[in-house]
């Protein structure tokens, strides 16, 4: 897969699922992460759910979908209006370097402002300098250190 031109950014309809399902499963082995099915299931429905606050937008060059970004929306202490959680981000390993990751985070962004947002977050894993590399051009890091307790 070659980059010709910007990919265009829209929101996953029911006949992404296929391609949404084979990127999922390379983000998850990318962060070496394990999702029973019912999990991966539910979290399509709700993102294709007008209803919900999940929500998720798709990359496509070429016809094919290339990335995925999926986030949600939150209450908050620190503020009256939702914040916007860019929960997972990825993009199809040959089609790196297209400008999808960036043009995806830049129309979460949008969607973000559109609802009212106060603020746009996400994580990365410490290793993921490439990732990195590109979130470093859009904001600079947070100091804040996240801790995960399973339940």
């Amino acid at each position: 897969m070659t980059p010709t031109a910007e990919p265009l950014i829209r929101a996953a309809e029911p006949r992404d699922e296929d391609a949404w399902r084979r990127l999922w499963a390379g983000y998850l082995r990318f962060y070496r992460a394990e999702v029973p099915e019912a999990a991966t299931d539910v979290a399509w429905a709700r993102l294709l759910d007008p209803e919900s606050d999940m929500a998720c937008l798709v990359a496509v060059e070429g016809g094919e979908v290339i990335g995925i970004c999926n986030y949600l929306f939150h209450a908050s202490t620190w503020s009256p209006q939702p914040v916007c959680y860019l929960q997972d981000l990825y993009v199809d390993p040959q089609a790196r370097g297209s400008g999808a990751a960036r043009a995806l985070i830049l129309a979460c962004e949008k969607a973000a402002r559109d609802a009212g947002a106060f603020r746009l977050y996400w994580t990365t894993q410490e290793y993921n300098g490439p990732a990195r590399s590109l979130y470093d051009t859009i904001v600079p890091r947070s100091s804040f250190i996240v801790y995960r307790k399973p339940l």
